[in-house]
């Protein structure tokens, strides 16, 4: 029996509960929510604390340099990096970006929200496979998805309006859009100029109150800082207060899982994990949904390898891990004679989508989207320790008049764009750095596809086009030429499928060989997308939810 302490339950923890959740980010807070209020017990671990509005500060230098919000080496996490199996992996500070608090990266995401189209889980078939990659279409189509897609539009809280060139929906935004920024009048107007279509960006902060919470102050410090105000839709405010108030989940913070073990007939039996403290716990449950990301989430399969799962825990298919993407991108910074003022407000209002899919004549794979920024994301010390944009001096009098001119007169159009999937590019466990618990530290081997290089570089050159368009008097660009060596986008390690022998789970999330184990997280996607992850990963841990609700109404978990 659980001990109550308030609305929140103390579930003994050699007491069998329905579900243990591993990770309260963008999908582990919507599963809490979700099994919570459908009457089901529920451990939700997390490993770092529970913040709230007045915890978070516009201080750039502890979220940037000391990683506050972001495990790193400083936190006793190192990470090793590489760019093929034949190199040795170098530690790194952090190459796999993630939060470490309750919401996970939902608290400093950008908000930047794109609905997937019906073609990124089907465009395998109709575009052909790609030799040398694991190109595969989804198991489940967009009309499928698409619901749960307008559940997160409602329920995590969206600003928005349908655009020319968006799928299908079956609800209007519940917000208007937000309204247009410096930098994103320039890109409309290039866009004009060039037969182009710039429309407001969909983002995952309110315009007005919605759901109870206020609208966004346009502080402009969003993209990497928690919002004070509650306006950005992250699942510790939108999501996990329901859970907690449901009477049905208890919230661990401070918890780092260690490993899942089965018993004799190869179920999950429990979560062992390590409180703040160092004390090792062991939680008894029914099923267990890891929505730990998509680095942790293989990290701990891994870690749980044992005599029935010898190469990690649902790893018959030997697909955990691999097939990481990290979406690929590009940015053009550009000088402009009077002030742009990008700095203010959310981090984009409009949006580019005509390259969504690109020509194939070019010969390679790709597509994308641009949209209007801050070269800095808005933050003034980031552009200062940077130096200067244009090849000026990097200290003195005039840098820092270039600074203060940088700051204000500049405006940054990025692309957004695939990444494809391949068992090179993958997350494993490194053989000899440890983390601060002694476990095997993430290892990370990643270099773009040829396909992804073009595909940075064409929007690179779209994106210059449209700042010259823009009236920029002087610019600049970059894009991964020799490829990318970290993101915050971890998709595809625990990828879904009908077909065992090349997948972890199937299209429900549960795990072909485990049948009460379901990963929700970016693990689970199949394709990358064309950039921004994480509305998808909201609506696919709305339907596993349904799913999994069924399934264990119907006695099947």
């Amino acid at each position: 029996m659980a001990e109550s302490a308030g609305s929140q339950p103390k579930f003994d923890t050699r007491t069998e509960v329905d579900f243990v959740i591993i990770g309260s980010g963008a999908a582990g807070g919507i599963m809490a929510r979700e099994l919570s209020m459908a009457g089901y017990s529920v451990v939700l671990l997390e490993q770092g604390p529970h913040l709230q509005a007045g915890d978070f500060r516009h201080d750039e230098w502890a979220y940037d340099v000391n990683n506050e919000l972001t495990w790193s080496a400083r936190q006793g996490h190192p990470q090793t990096f590489r760019k093929s199996e034949t190199e040795e992996a170098r530690p790194v500070p952090q190459a796999l970006g993630y939060a470490h608090n309750v919401g996970g990266s939902s608290v400093h995401y950008s908000g930047n929200f794109w609905r997937f189209r019906p073609i990124d889980f089907m465009e395998a078939s109709v575009k052909g496979t790609i030799a040398g990659t694991n190109f595969a279409d989804w198991p489940i189509s967009y009309d499928e998805l698409e619901p749960y897609y307008s559940r997160v539009d409602w329920e995590i809280g969206v600003s928005g309006l349908q655009g020319p060139w968006d799928p299908p929906r079956s609800r209007d935004y519940p917000c208007p859009p937000m309204p247009v920024k410096g930098s994103d009048v320039l890109l409309e107007r290039a866009a004009r100029q060039l037969g182009l279509t710039a429309y407001p960006a969909p983002v995952a902060i309110l315009s007005q109150p919605h759901n109870g919470r206020p609208a966004c102050t346009h502080c402009g410090f969003c993209n990497g800082f928690g919002c004070e105000m509650n306006a950005k839709s992250s699942t510790m405010i939108a999501m996990i207060p329901q859970a907690l108030a449901s009477g049905n989940c208890e919230l661990r913070t401070g918890c780092t899982a260690a490993r899942i073990d089965t018993d004799d007939t190869g179920r999950v039996r429990e979560v062992v994990y390590w409180e703040a403290d160092g004390t090792e716990q062991a939680q008894r449950a029914k099923a267990v949904v890891l929505c730990a990301n998509g680095a942790e989430t293989p990290r701990l399969l891994l870690l749980s390898a044992s005599n029935r799962f010898p190469d990690g825990l649902a790893n018959s298919s030997g697909m955990v891990g691999k097939n990481l993407m990290f979406n690929a991108h590009c940015s053009v910074v550009g000088l402009f004679e009077n002030p742009v003022n990008a700095f203010k407000s959310v981090p984009t209002t409009r949006v580019v989508h005509d390259y969504y899919e690109i020509d194939s004549s070019l010969g390679f794979y790709g597509g994308g989207g641009i949209d209007g920024r801050h070269p800095s994301r808005g933050a003034p010390m980031g552009l200062a320790l940077r130096g200067s944009l244009f090849d000026g001096p990097s200290w003195g009098s005039e840098f820092k008049r270039n600074l203060g001119q940088e700051f204000t007169h500049t405006a940054a159009f990025n692309g957004h764009t695939t990444s494809l999937p391949l068992s090179s590019n993958n997350v494993s466990l490194d053989p000899t750095l440890k983390d601060k618990w002694g476990r095997p530290a993430l290892r990370c081997t990643y270099m773009d596809h040829p396909d992804d290089i073009a595909t940075m570089k064409f929007f690179h050159d779209r994106c210059s086009e449209l700042m010259s368009a823009a009236g920029a008097i002087k610019q600049t660009g970059y894009y991964a030429q020799n490829g990318q060596n970290g993101s915050v986008h971890l998709l595809g390690t625990c990828r879904m499928g009908d077909d065992p022998t090349n997948s972890v789970i199937d299209r429900y999330h549960r795990a072909h060989d485990v049948p009460n184990l379901y990963m929700v997280d970016g693990s689970s996607l199949v394709t990358s997308g064309r950039g921004q992850p994480t509305m998808t990963i909201m609506a696919l841990a709305f339907r596993a939810a349904d799913n999994i609700i069924q399934a264990a109404r119907r006695g099947e978990i």
